[in-house]
């Protein structure tokens, strides 16, 4: 079996590049098929979160192509990038390590978001509750297939940062945008993305936005986490060869 388990540093990269070099050596050929994910979450000793930020890599890379329903198939060669002209690689300009992942970013939107909500239901004046509403009032006349909708959600989001008064809340929110819109998390979205995931988002907004209104910094806190932990089950849900 050519496929090796991995280590704990940088999961998602460490596959990528190892399935990269299986595509180079021809042990997967263009036009092939991979091992379903779950096979390949197996073999590797990791989760299928990780292996699925890999794949998402591996798509956006123009390695291979993720086909709903069907699974995953190695492009041909000449359509693969040069090594070191991927988006990915230059995503990350702080740090030598590859960009995060989706889940990652999740998971630091979890430790910090929460708290913005809970300072911005404490502080938060008439006016900047007003711009949070309307940021929720322009998702909500938003369709999901409008490109317009991840900007709306961001007014949200940073609307909130702001209420809570902190400016280096603020400034942590808009770095973590940044990945949020990074390529590697929107192509991961765009597979689970559509009009009824977008409305039970809203409605997540909308609890948050309540709970700020209400001065309750524990229920925003709560809606706020909720939130963030329905988007990494959305993300963690059955996808493409199930």
């Amino acid at each position: 079996m050519p496929i090796e388990s991995i280590d704990n540093r940088r999961l998602y990269r460490q596959i990528a590049d190892q399935i990269t070099r299986l595509i180079e050596t021809g042990e997967y050929k263009a036009g092939g098929r991979l091992p379903p994910e779950r096979m390949l979450a197996a073999q590797l000793k990791v989760s299928r979160p990780t292996v699925r930020e890999a794949l998402i890599a591996l798509e956006v890379e123009g390695w291979v192509d993720i086909r709903g329903g069907t699974g995953v198939f190695v492009l041909e060669r000449s359509e693969a990038p040069l090594q070191g002209a991927t988006p990915l690689a230059v995503f990350n300009t702080i740090s030598s390590l590859p960009p995060p992942g989706p889940f990652e970013v999740l998971y630091a939107r979890d430790l910090v978001e929460p708290d913005v909500a809970a300072l911005a239901a404490k502080h938060a004046t008439p006016e900047l509750i007003a711009m949070i509403a309307r940021a929720l009032g322009e998702m909500v006349c938003c369709s999901a297939s409008d490109p317009r909708h991840v900007e709306y959600d961001h007014q949200f989001h940073f609307s909130l940062a702001e209420a809570t008064g902190n400016g280096a809340l603020v400034q942590t929110m808009e770095a973590l945008w940044v990945m949020r819109v990074s390529p590697l998390y929107i192509r991961l979205q765009d597979h689970f993305h559509n009009e009824a995931v977008w409305q039970r988002a809203i409605l997540e907004h909308r609890e948050i936005l309540e709970a700020v209104k209400r001065a309750d910094a524990k229920a925003a806190r709560a809606a706020m986490h909720r939130h963030l932990k329905n988007s990494r089950m959305r993300f963690a849900s059955s996808w493409i060869e199930e």
